[in-house]
């Protein structure tokens, strides 16, 4: 049986999962009959769950007239709870006042949103990449190469941050 590119690397693309568990670092474009795969509302497996030195890539382009957009690392693949019980880590880009907020969801509480950026990374219309390091105490968030902030751990069980979901105005061009 035939395996693509993108099943090799370690995106699942049968079952619209994510995993990131794969050895090579490097970035995974998906094969042109895989691009539906990435379309907007995503959601994908994160095999294995977060652990320190696990990290995601997620690049993509800013819709031309952005109002926002959301990526969240959460627990319980499968769980059809919207939002899910526990949110590790929910990254906000809000265009109209140019912030870019981090909050979680911890069995079923919203936290408080952080707000402070030193500067709005996201340009309408252009390509991003950011960069979710997981280290033991926290989320280290790059956006295009510059670490932009650190998120704190809430959710205990790093291995139970098991899906990864985007959704808003943008398209995503690769996930790693």
């Amino acid at each position: 049986m035939a395996v693509s590119a993108t099943e090799k690397h370690g995106i699942n693309t049968d079952d619209d999962r994510l995993n990131t568990s794969f050895g090579n670092p490097g970035l995974i474009s998906p094969d042109k009959e895989d691009i539906r795969q990435l379309a907007v509302p995503f959601s994908g497996r994160i095999r294995g769950g977060m652990r320190p030195g696990k990290k995601i890539i997620v690049m993509g382009i800013v819709d031309p007239e952005p109002e926002s957009f959301d990526i969240s690392l959460t627990c319980g693949c499968g769980s059809t709870e919207k939002p899910p019980v526990d949110v590790a880590l929910e990254l906000s880009a809000r265009f109209e006042d140019r912030q870019f907020l981090r909050k979680a969801r911890v069995s079923g509480a919203w936290g408080e949103a952080e707000k402070p950026i030193p500067y709005f990374p996201f340009i309408e219309d252009q390509p991003f990449r950011i960069e979710i390091h997981c280290e033991h105490q926290r989320f280290r968030i790059f956006v295009d190469g510059h670490q932009l902030f650190d998120f704190y751990h809430r959710v205990a069980s790093l291995p139970a941050i098991d899906t990864i979901r985007i959704n808003g105005s943008l398209q995503i061009t690769k996930l790693g």
